[in-house]
């Protein structure tokens, strides 16, 4: 069942793994960006999970946007903005226990970042990684296979559009401004996503 514990699990695990992971996406981000990427991310992850602890269980939808409101509140750049948009319109999506109730919160996550970022796959951004999650997702669930399997397979695909980053020339963000020259770097957006995406198939597997 995804309910409030599972979901707190994700961020959890999320968090665990962009701490892990802080320098690798500084390393990122320093070739095309801001250089600020791991250590933001990292701070508003710490925030929402001290956040989560601070508050009861309570409903699924209001762990995700606890950790909505406190990235946007603590994460600068356009990651706040982004990251916050996806787990705000997940939440408000939410609508049952279920794999397709996630999937479904998963894509209504998705598309808030289409619709915020105005960017669109192969713009080299986090929904070259996200995206391709959330068609595997939806997929695997659509085929009759368990969650953790669907979501194995979307870990895959997220990390597989996270790699196919690294060739493309940026067309949103900071990275657009080196124009051809953001080629042969993988998107520090892209890698986080996948964090994301991989944090959901560890702490969620076994739940429906």
């Amino acid at each position: 069942m995804v309910d409030a514990e599972a979901l707190t699990a994700w961020v959890r695990e999320f968090a665990r793994l962009v701490h892990e992971r802080r320098d690798e996406l500084t390393r990122l981000d320093s070739a095309i960006g801001d250089a600020d990427h791991g250590a933001n991310l990292d701070r508003g992850m710490t925030a929402a999970v001290a956040a989560l602890e601070a508050q009861s269980a309570g409903e699924p939808a209001a762990v995700l946007k606890t950790t909505a409101t406190t990235l946007i509140k603590t994460v600068g750049g356009a990651s706040g903005p982004l990251y916050g948009t996806f787990f705000l319109r997940a939440a408000g999506a939410l609508d049952g226990p279920d794999g397709a109730a996630l999937a479904k919160a998963v894509r209504a996550g998705y598309d808030g970042v289409v619709a915020r970022g105005k960017a669109e796959r192969g713009d080299k951004t986090m929904l070259d990684a996200l995206g391709p999650a959330c068609d595997a997702l939806d997929e695997a669930l659509t085929a009759g296979k368990p969650l953790e399997e669907a979501l194995g397979a979307a870990a895959q695909a997220a990390a597989a559009g996270r790699d196919a980053t690294a060739p493309l020339v940026a067309r949103k963000g900071r990275a657009s401004y080196l124009g051809e020259r953001s080629a042969g770097h993988v998107d520090p957006g892209a890698a986080s996503v996948t964090l994301l995406v991989e944090a959901a198939a560890t702490a969620l597997a076994g739940r429906g």
